[in-house]
């Protein structure tokens, strides 16, 4: 029997190419730039609880850890009571496996959060799950164990008022994870960074992360995020009265940034930092907290950046209290916790506008796909915002679900974690 000989003919092969192309992989929180940056085109601006959905599971338990994508897995960290769950769903909404990292959940400041704030993150052949009760643990994307560590009894034991949510970077095999807590006293603080071996869990580096940082700023809530632009690939921490950059190498200190709560009689003492950082090329904006300053600088530099010319710019109030900023094209986008955008110029630092767009609190970080924000509230209102010089809501959608998870986009679909469910909007 002769074999069969498939053909498949150029321009099909360039149609699947291209589409393939066309779709993301949302393997970390801030997607696959780490930017929260989407490339998709097909992604619905209009849904509610009966149009365009796709499909809705529930969940165990609340968590606000933003789900991750890859292919058609979709992962995310959950809780069940005391146990604290990594999760696995099928692109069709049908649960493919769950594993018990740990138990002991803690919430935090009541429905702000729980053990299970960190998001997950995977490459398509791993996934990684951190749980703010120090458990770190790696699997296949088959849900098969290959490591699990304990980073408080690996690193010492967690002092933090609400418990640790950062997100870990996952960067060329290895893991970067910031643990910046400490308790209360400048003389003691105890934030470190450290880098881990991805595949087999191992220690690689550890750097003492001092900053000078008393009371509660000496509790960070946010994530440390990737610089990877041009010739410059670099961590950036964020948290401590400082916004610090690591060589990915060996830890050792690139730049800092100080100024952001300048010590003094004008010390603020809960100044703590949950909004993480943006990078664009060229450029990495610092927020603050409660109401303070947003900086901008250049990311090219070393050394002290405090008071220097590497500050682009300085906005001396309206930072975002707990979404991270997103940067596209010419203008950073600021989602303050209550609603307001605001949008400035990202060279000048100059306001475009600043309007409301829903009166709620806001905790998730923006999504930009094909030319529209998602700004999305706890109250499960997600806001479509055009991009651009020029305020225009494009729809408001209600799931009326809460919710504090940021949106993911991958394949055409909108992912939107509430406390209920996981939901997956599609364009019909």
């Amino acid at each position: 029997m002769k074999p069969i000989t498939v053909i498949i003919c150029a321009p099909l092969l360039f149609l699947i190419t291209a589409n393939r192309c066309l779709s993301d992989d949302w393997g970390s929180w801030r997607g696959p730039t780490s930017n929260g940056i989407s490339t998709e085109t097909n992604v619905p601006t209009e849904w509610s609880k009966d149009k365009n959905v796709a499909w809705r599971v529930e969940l165990p338990g609340p968590a606000g850890a933003t789900p991750v994508v890859w292919d058609d897995q979709i992962f995310l960290t959950t809780v069940d009571g005391t146990s604290l769950l990594l999760m696995c769903f099928g692109a069709d909404g049908k649960e493919q496996w769950r594993r018990e990292i740990g138990k002991g959940n803690k919430e935090a400041r009541g429905d702000e959060g729980n053990s299970a704030s960190p998001s997950p993150i995977t490459d398509g052949k791993h996934v990684w799950s951190f749980m703010g009760t120090g458990a770190l643990a790696c699997f296949t994307v088959s849900g098969e164990p290959v490591w699990q560590a304990d980073l408080q009894q690996r690193y010492g034991k967690f002092d933090i008022a609400f418990g640790m949510s950062a997100t870990p970077v996952l960067h060329d095999g290895r893991l970067f994870v910031q643990l910046i807590h400490g308790d209360g006293e400048p003389t003691t603080q105890e934030a470190i960074v450290v880098a881990i071996d991805a595949v087999s869990g191992e220690h690689v580096w550890k750097v003492e992360r001092v900053t000078g940082a008393a009371k509660e700023n000496e509790h960070s809530y946010a994530s440390p995020m990737l610089y990877d632009f041009g010739d410059h690939t670099f961590l950036i921490t964020h948290g401590a009265d400082y916004t610090v950059a690591y060589a990915l190498e060996d830890g050792s200190e690139i730049w800092r940034l100080g100024g952001l709560n300048p010590q003094g009689t004008s010390y603020h003492p809960t100044l703590r930092f949950v909004a993480s950082p943006a990078a664009a090329e060229g450029i990495v904006v610092c927020p603050t907290a409660k109401n303070g300053p947003v900086f901008a600088v250049a990311p090219d530099r070393k050394g002290d950046l405090t008071d220097s010319d590497a500050i682009l710019w300085v906005r001396d109030q309206h930072t975002p209290d707990v979404p991270s900023p997103l940067i596209h094209d010419d203008l950073v986008y600021l989602c303050r916790e209550n609603g307001m955008l605001l949008v400035l110029d990202r060279k000048t630092g100059e306001e475009v506008y600043m309007e409301r767009t829903h009166s709620h609190r806001h905790r998730a970080s923006p999504v930009f796909a094909n030319g529209h924000l998602y700004l999305t509230a706890r109250d499960g209102k997600t806001t479509v915002v055009k991009a651009g010089r020029d305020f225009k809501i494009v729809a408001q959608n209600d799931m009326d679900e809460t919710m504090s998870a940021s949106p993911v986009i991958s394949n055409g679909t909108i992912y939107l974690r509430t406390f209920d469910a996981l939901w997956a909007i599609r364009n019909d």
